[in-house]
């Protein structure tokens, strides 16, 4: 399978942004999802495609464009729809379903067909879960960035306390992964780019 380069993905951000604002939220949260993924791999010596994993990084969120208005205001209400969007919005780019799935299966520590019934989300009636280690790396990396204004840092313990306001099978099933992929030091990457971190 070939990859997407960082340069074509960049590319990918640029044409969908509908803003420079847009832009920067989303492109410098992939980026520090991939920086969060690359520690990870490198701390742990994880046997995972690290080619993958960063270009699952860097376009996991990609579908949050389509969520921007004219006025580049972001449509909260239907935020959990991004990662279906993204999904749609690569296979229209003709990126093999390997890559698509990074955004449609990274949301959260993954949504099941009974959490999209049981919370009548705008979702299809079906699992979004990772299946492969690298789908569940992009997702755990992810869960330490968010690009709220302004952009923090979540520490292992902070979004503990976050997803367990969700039940116990999500704080479960964040804790499996923390014990497959370590814990994130998240205060040098705080420090460089100058986001908050809790």
């Amino acid at each position: 399978m070939t990859l997407p380069s960082v340069e074509d993905i960049r590319a990918l951000h640029e044409k969908y942004a509908p803003t420079q604002e847009a832009f920067d939220a989303v492109h410098t949260h992939c980026e520090i999802v991939w920086n969060v993924a690359q520690s990870l791999i490198d701390a742990a010596g994880l046997t995972v495609d690290a080619d993958l994993v960063r270009t699952g990084c860097l376009l996991h969120d990609i579908g949050v464009y389509h969520l921007y208005d004219a006025q580049g205001h972001l449509d909260y209400k239907s935020y959990v729809r991004h990662g279906v969007l993204g999904h749609e919005m690569l296979a229209k780019e003709n990126l093999p379903e390997r890559v698509r799935r990074f955004c449609s299966c990274h949301t959260g520590v993954g949504l099941t067909r009974e959490d999209i019934v049981a919370q009548d989300l705008p979702l299809p009636r079906r699992d979004f879960l990772p299946e492969t280690a690298e789908e569940r790396l992009v997702m755990y990396a992810d869960k330490f960035h968010s690009k709220t204004s302004p952009p923090r840092f979540w520490t292992v313990p902070s979004y503990a306390r976050h997803i367990g306001r969700f039940g116990s099978a999500k704080a479960e099933a964040f804790e499996a992964l923390r014990a497959e992929f370590g814990e994130p030091d998240v205060s040098a990457l705080a420090a460089r780019f100058g986001h908050r971190w809790e």
